[in-house]
């Protein structure tokens, strides 16, 4: 399938961008040829599209099932409770709902980490997004549950190859505190045998500090570094309570970091992301949402915009983390950190993106798109959604939105009456 898109604003310029199959074929002044889709685009500005670096996308179904409570308590008496009644057909309904949310808001690829593997990368692969999707990994260190983990993942990564190009699998050792050393060692070693990412949650709070040092001597980073589990493949998501001799560590292996403002502070994990550090040092960093029991939606322009007055706060300083910055980690960033030829409009980049409407009232008057999209825009400015080189949102319609959200709605009704 081709694309062409006339006169879209691009860095600056007015441009058309053709698409042909799954790539961006040509960027010009003028294209003229024939396509199979023609998108006049003179009242659109076209912009990367955004990866969602961390997601539990089927926690969609608790939206507001438990707010406003301490983490411990939220998690002991409400999310572990109600998740061990989630079936496959529940999970697949929220995931196709974070799908639906996801392209209406603008992302095209997410991270994620949840329960029923299956669910969720059925739900990408007819939705049209691209993902990696792990299942949850936790042994409690227990020997028994730790060979059923490493069965189970290795026949979901055998399962994983009926999926598209744009369905990959990857492992979700979920933190040091639910999952053993020999688990973690034996994720490392099968993500290095098989090309494949680690997503894991690191340093996110105070407490899971404290413990580690209490059990091994040790903080996280150097506990992880000692066993060598840290590596380029690791997807480290929170990375809060960092020490700078964490950070070089962090470095010294090229450990991917993702950043998610809102659930930080919504769970209020006691400390801030420190960015100006970790981008000084050279690290890789991506933006992601959490889940949607923790944030509550999965919205990246939300996202950057407390990424940056979040940091700006911290720091004292309103030139720390520019709308650039937030931008590029939820962009190119995001691309780096998960190994795709996207996160910009170039010839030859994978064809996903967007075209944002500059008549909409949170984008006039166009003095810098990038600042406006950080600090004024929302959701309702993006118009197109394009990915893999196939329109998957236009003019704000998506295909069969109405079935999506009714089914999502059945499923939580029955999930919370069990």
């Amino acid at each position: 399938m081709s694309i062409l898109i006339k006169q879209a604003l691009l860095n600056g310029k007015r441009q058309d961008i053709l698409t042909e199959g799954s790539k961006i074929k040509k960027i010009a002044d003028s294209i003229a040829i024939s396509a199979d889709f023609k998108i006049d685009a003179q009242r659109f500005a076209a912009i990367p599209s955004f990866f969602n670096g961390h997601t539990h996308a089927a926690m969609t179904l608790f939206r507001g099932y438990a707010d406003d409570m301490q983490l411990d308590e939220w998690l002991k008496e409400k999310i572990w409770p109600i998740e061990a009644k989630l079936t496959e057909k529940d999970v697949y309904a929220g995931a196709r709902l974070a799908c639906l949310e996801m392209i209406k808001t603008g992302t095209t690829f997410f991270n994620d980490m949840y329960w029923h593997f299956h669910s969720t990368a059925k739900a990408a692969e007819e939705m049209g997004l691209r993902a990696d999707v792990s299942a949850v990994m936790i042994d409690l260190f227990d020997q028994n549950k730790r060979i059923e983990e490493i069965n189970l993942n290795k026949r979901l990564f055998a399962e994983s190859r009926q999926y598209s190009g744009r369905i990959r699998f990857s492992l979700g050792p979920h933190a040091i505190y639910t999952v053993s050393e020999e688990s973690l060692i034996w994720a490392k070693e099968f993500a290095e045998k098989n090309d494949a990412l680690i997503h894991f949650h690191l340093s996110e709070t105070e407490k899971e500090v404290d413990d580690c040092i209490k059990a091994h001597g040790l903080r996280p980073v150097e506990y992880l570094d000692k066993i060598g589990f840290l590596s380029p493949r690791l997807v480290a998501c929170h990375s809060v309570w960092l020490s700078d001799r964490e950070i070089s560590l962090l470095k010294k292996h090229d450990v991917k970091i993702v950043y998610n403002p809102v659930s930080n502070m919504k769970l209020s994990v006691g400390s801030s992301f420190r960015f100006n550090d970790l981008h000084k040092s050279g690290l890789t960093m991506a933006l992601g949402t959490d889940g949607c029991a923790s944030n509550n939606n999965l919205d990246m322009l939300e996202e950057m915009k407390f990424a940056a007055v979040k940091q700006k706060f911290a720091a004292n300083s309103p030139v720390s983390m520019t709308a650039r910055d937030a931008f590029h980690m939820a962009t190119k960033g995001g691309a780096m950190a998960f190994r795709l030829d996207a996160g910009e409009l170039k010839e030859g980049m994978l064809a996903d993106l967007l075209l944002v409407d500059l008549k909409h009232h949170s984008l006039v008057p166009n003095n810098d798109i990038i600042s406006n999209l950080v600090y004024s825009g929302t959701s309702e400015c993006i118009d197109t959604t394009i990915c893999d080189g196939k329109i998957l949102m236009r003019g704000r319609k998506v295909m069969g939105e109405e079935s999506i959200i009714d089914e999502a709605e059945k499923a939580a009704k029955s999930l919370f009456s069990r």
